[in-house]
């Protein structure tokens, strides 16, 4: 039975994808829900997996392709993988060069004008996948064949010196930018371009924290099933605070209108290899340390295995970056549109501080919040600032609302 592969529904602020990865190739044995391919959008990357057990028949979308929601993309023969597999050899055996070229392969050989019959193909049957190609290109010579050619491609080794790296030579490399990057870029580009941003910075004695967090982070972690006590949820609670007095940064702009948000959905900045992303706390008013810490801790892993959804980072009224995971001491960060303001935190770093006419050496962190001048005052965007800093250096008032 023939079963079409469909891209997955796209919410209405999503316009098409892009397809990411084909993990299954035709002929290939598939059992249901193995993953067949991943379709990166503006952003997340959306994963599509087999229907039942069965063998995809054949690509319709390659690699590098644009595709449109509900668009089909495969077609996929259900049925037992053991006896798909054998039939889908046979023609591949009985057919030209040209069906044992991946759409992946087959798109940069076309790319780069190549002779598909000079590459020689490491994949199943002895198909060429995206990496023979690479290779080929690189080397600008046929890869090692498998042993029993090895004779064959003798006649071209003398060619080798002439393409091949030589001593000094600088090496580039050219990836095209994916479509998350490429989106991320244009945001941040328009965010200058159309806000009238600006920068404000305090400094914050992080000691009140840590002391805080060293007394009872045993205690927390056996109470809250393993989860940990971190710094992130000791800022959402103190944003929180600090939105709830000054509803300007807790805005957005919506063309010529200004929204305010009587709730406070804070997104929170999770660096990916795939690039930044920023899922969304929802209702932090009514979060606990806890819940804080544990759905931090999730989106975190969701992110790094590129599990993160778009109902993950849908919204959000206000975002918290932290640079200071990687070591940065001091940054400008870019606002989020359409929202209005953006705190930085940064690496704790001991420092002399004046206390009382005393010099002490305290764990200190700059924090930089950027804002929307057109939507946010001056004063109301440091008043917002050191609003967090009181709350940190005194957490008690957190728990108190004062």
């Amino acid at each position: 039975m023939s079963i079409e592969i469909k891209a997955p529904t796209f919410p209405e602020s999503v316009a098409d994808g892009t397809i990411a990865t084909w993990h299954k190739q035709p002929g290939e044995a598939c059992s249901a829900d193995d993953l067949i391919v991943d379709i990166e959008t503006d952003k997340v990357v959306l994963e599509v997996v087999a229907p039942e057990d069965g063998v995809i028949a054949d690509i319709l979308k390659g690699e590098g392709e644009t595709v449109l929601s509900d668009e089909v993309i495969a077609h996929f023969t259900a049925g037992a993988a053991g006896s798909a597999a054998p039939a889908t050899e046979a023609v591949a055996e009985s057919t030209g060069d040209a069906d044992k070229v991946g759409p992946a392969a087959r798109k940069l050989i076309e790319e780069n004008g190549l002779d598909a019959s000079a590459i020689p193909g490491t994949g199943k049957n002895g198909g060429i996948t995206k990496e023979d190609v690479q290779n080929f290109m690189k080397n600008g010579v046929p890869a090692p064949a498998p042993a029993a050619a090895a004779p064959v491609p003798a006649a071209a080794a003398p060619a080798a010196p002439s393409v091949n790296v030589a001593v000094g030579e600088r090496v580039e490399k050219r990836v095209p930018m994916t479509r998350l990057r490429a989106t991320i870029a244009k945001r941040l580009v328009e965010a200058q371009q159309n806000a009238a941003m600006l920068t404000t910075y305090n400094e914050v004695n992080m000691k009140p924290v840590m002391e805080l967090r060293k007394q009872y982070k045993d205690l927390f972690e056996k109470t809250h099933n393993g989860t940990r006590l971190g710094f992130m949820s000791f800022f959402v609670k103190a944003a929180t605070e600090a939105l709830k007095k000054f509803p300007a940064v807790n805005a957005s702009i919506d063309g010529n209108d200004m929204v305010y948000h009587g709730y406070q959905d804070i997104g929170v900045a999770v660096s990916t290899e795939r690039g930044l992303m920023v899922p969304v706390l929802r209702d932090t008013d009514a979060m606990s340390l806890a819940d804080v810490e544990s759905t931090i801790a999730d989106f975190g892993k969701r992110g790094r295995d590129g599990k993160l959804g778009m109902d993950d980072m849908q919204g959000g009224t206000f975002t918290i970056t932290n640079g200071g995971v990687f070591g940065s001491l001091m940054s400008t960060p870019i606002l989020n549109p359409p929202q209005t303001a953006i705190l930085g935190m940064h690496k704790i770093q001991e420092r002399p501080m004046a206390v009382n006419g005393q010099v002490e050496i305290l764990p200190m962190m700059y924090l930089a919040l950027s804002y929307d001048h057109r939507m946010i005052d001056g004063k109301e965007a440091v008043q917002f600032l050191v609003t967090i800093k009181d709350l940190l250096e005194d957490p008690a008032r957190m728990l108190l609302e004062v």
